[in-house]
């Protein structure tokens, strides 16, 4: 994964791009960069596909085409042979070129063929015409900015800042052209809405059990094809317990990182799967009173979020990966998407399955600016690629074809996953309620009584040239009955809380970061 940055236009500003480039040093090892007359191109990559060759930006054998390119494509060997077999011959062993050589080869139909997490722009040396795309969930962040007929292209809006100028994304799963005097152009390449329409659905429990398992271990183990040690981000729970069991079959050299309070549930339930597994475990051990505004600060200047509950997970998530980063690994997967998918939502079984359906949408189509988001700059932000399994359009468009009724059971939420490894996960794991990590430990509760601080570090961090920070969404729905259409029409009404809201929130951290007598914990699984 990298940081890529590019300027196209007659008159482009060298220092903005070294500028660009610098705030983007955080996301790779290595800056590599091109300079052409009205084109400034460059890469802050982070080696891990053929590290010494995959240079960026990649170049066509004639040098008429260029490449930046930040993510990974897991069927790049797939195209290869492909590509191969069209008449392609390749210089490198890495999934850069293959990604280039399937675009000159296929158009813009690549995108229908390559299955990964990536964001990428192509420049037309010779017209200065651009190609963009991203990846069909948002793992990977493409934004743009335009100045005095000039083109601005970012892996993150920090770097897009000092443009000065609206800043606009490119949606997740679109794709399209631009110019250095016309705006983007960009269109959806798949339709979220459409996923497993054209396939028949899925209502038979042991059927359904067997598909589960078998597409989830497969898109955990392309994602741990590498000779790298791959690090999972473990808190105890489900879906990251059964990706740790999947990525120890399949590759043995890894280890696992959790964060929490001293004496949570949470890492008890870590540590004791680690220990079962013989997997080797770094542990965060993070007390409520050791989060203060200067951490508050650097999460929102990372994390670039919208929504308050977006910033609060940063808070705790960025020294998990601080740690992650300590330990010398590049590559880390995580269990994001889970509860989207297989039910790990209350409000999924509490409307019909229609309204559950249209709430499911919403959830998945905005993943890119909210939890795929946090996921991409914690990480990013320490050098760290994490890759999200349960995303994988191969699950996504099982999941779609699955009846919410039958993803839980009764009120046990993720029954279907839950069932699908069954024979693997240990009782402890597999009839542990939902837990949302940390949640019980106070450091949520901690982070919660900086809110008030977060419209002004993000507007002094120039964010709001892209979006300002707003209401969380889940909280709007539950105000709003889970009614989708009438959630989102208050929302463009009024983005904000109140002050009647603020300061009923903040009297509610407040209340809970009061001393108190210690928490009664589950007991320790055996």
């Amino acid at each position: 994964m990298c940081g890529i940055a590019l300027i196209v236009g007659t008159g482009a500003d060298p220092a903005l791009f070294a500028s660009m480039m610098d705030t983007l040093e955080p996301r790779g090892e290595v800056t590599e960069t091109l300079a052409d007359d009205g084109l400034l191109a460059g890469t802050r990559r982070l080696r891990i596909v053929d590290p010494e060759h995959a240079v960026q930006p990649w170049l066509s054998a004639d040098g008429r085409w260029l490449l930046c390119y930040n993510g990974e494509v897991f069927n790049h060997r797939q195209l290869r042979a492909e590509l191969t077999a069209c008449g392609h011959r390749f210089r490198t062993g890495g999934d850069t070129e293959v990604v280039l050589a399937a675009f000159l080869e296929w158009g813009e139909e690549v995108v229908d063929r390559l299955q990964g997490e990536y964001a990428f722009a192509v420049v037309d040396r010779t017209t200065r015409r651009v190609y963009l795309a991203r990846d069909p969930l948002g793992v990977k962040p493409l934004y743009w900015s335009r100045r005095e007929g000039r083109l601005h292209l970012a892996s993150e809006i920090k770097a897009l800042v000092p443009v000065g100028e609206p800043v606009s994304e490119v949606p997740p799963g679109h794709h399209g052209w631009a110019g250095e005097s016309a705006w983007p152009h960009l269109s959806p390449y798949l339709d979220l809405r459409r996923l497993g329409r054209d396939q028949p659905p899925v209502t038979d429990p042991d059927e359904a059990v067997k598909l589960v398992r078998m597409v989830v271990q497969e898109s955990i183990r392309m994602r741990v094809e590498t000779d790298l040690t791959v690090g999972v981000v473990l808190s105890g729970g489900l879906d990251s317990s059964l990706t740790l069991l999947t990525v120890r079959e399949s590759h043995p050299n890894c280890v696992a990182f959790t964060i929490g309070a001293p004496g949570s549930a949470d890492l008890a339930y870590a540590r004791q799967l680690t220990a079962d597994l013989g997997v080797p475990h770094e542990v965060v051990e993070l007390r409520p009173r050791d989060i203060r505004l200067t951490d508050v600060r650097e999460a929102v200047r990372m994390g670039e979020l919208t929504e308050y509950g977006d910033i609060i997970n940063a808070i705790v998530s960025v020294p998990l990966f601080r740690r992650v980063r300590e330990c010398g690994v590049k590559v880390v997967l995580t269990g994001d998407g889970s509860d989207e998918l297989f039910g790990g939502y209350p409000m999924y079984h509490e409307v019909g399955p229609e309204r559950a359906r249209g709430l499911f949408l919403h959830k998945l189509r905005n993943l890119g600016r909210t939890e795929l988001q946090r996921v991409d700059r914690v990480s990013m932000g320490q050098g760290v690629e994490a890759r999200v399994p349960f995303l994988d359009p191969s699950v996504v468009e099982l999941a779609m074809r699955i009846p919410v009724e039958l993803k839980t059971r009764g009120d046990e939420e993720k029954w279907l996953l839950r069932e699908a490894f069954a024979d693997v996960l240990p009782d402890y794991i597999r009839r542990r309620p939902k837990n949302g990590l940390s949640y019980s430990t106070g450091l949520h509760d901690r982070a919660r009584l900086f809110k008030p601080w977060f419209p002004r570090l993000h507007r002094g961090f120039g964010y709001d040239l892209a979006e300002p920070v707003r209401r969380d969404f889940d909280t709007l729905l539950m105000s709003c009955d889970h009614d989708l259409e009438r959630a989102i029409a208050e929302g463009v009404a009024r983005q904000d809380y109140t002050l009647a809201e603020r300061l009923r929130d903040l009297a509610g951290a407040l209340r809970h970061n009061l001393p108190h007598p210690p928490r009664t914990l589950p007991p320790a699984p055996i």
